[in-house]
């Protein structure tokens, strides 16, 4: 997992490398829609919540897990556009996880699914296979109600900070 200085005129993201499994495919070879949705989820744990002992984690790893806070991590929405077929491979798909928005309770959380090219082609690096886009809005457990983001987590999360994802079917 890394979170590398950005280019210039360049957005900086946290990378999550992520494994697939057999099971992630479908009966066309690629992997199944609701795969995707976990493997998305996979990412954004790893890049926000908090590292176990011994385990590395970006700087943005800085909320505590559910139910020991007190504080849960709701989706509220969720978008995926597919941009091409995610086949089996053995090396890990690097998902790219940025902030669209920071607001008070809730962050737009963005997402590219990326992989190596399938080709021998000189300076192909990656395919993008999917966006994303979700809404977590964090929640107290024992009322239900919106919490705020505190100032550590905005302290973290405010370099990560990009342009949203602006979808194909809404230009």
């Amino acid at each position: 997992m890394t979170d590398e200085p950005a280019p210039a005129g360049e957005e900086r993201r946290v990378h999550v490398p992520i494994h697939l499994r057999w099971g992630d495919l479908d009966a066309f070879n690629h992997v199944n829609n609701t795969s995707m949705l976990k493997l998305l989820e996979e990412a954004r744990v790893r890049a926000f919540w908090l590292p176990g002992e011994g385990e590395d984690a970006p700087p943005t790893a800085v909320l505590d897990s559910g139910m020991h806070s007190g504080i849960l991590t709701l989706i509220a929405r969720q978008e995926i556009e597919y941009l091409a077929p995610v086949p089996y491979q053995r090396h890990p798909l690097d998902v790219q996880l940025w902030f669209g928005a920071l607001g008070g309770s809730s962050v737009e959380v963005c997402y590219e699914v990326r992989g190596p090219v399938q080709t021998t082609a000189p300076g192909a690096e990656q395919i993008v296979y999917a966006r994303s886009t979700a809404v977590l809005v964090k929640v107290d457990a024992a009322t239900g109600r919106p919490t705020r983001i505190t100032a550590e987590e905005r302290a973290a999360w405010e370099p990560f900070v990009g342009a949203p994802i602006v979808y194909g079917h809404r230009r």
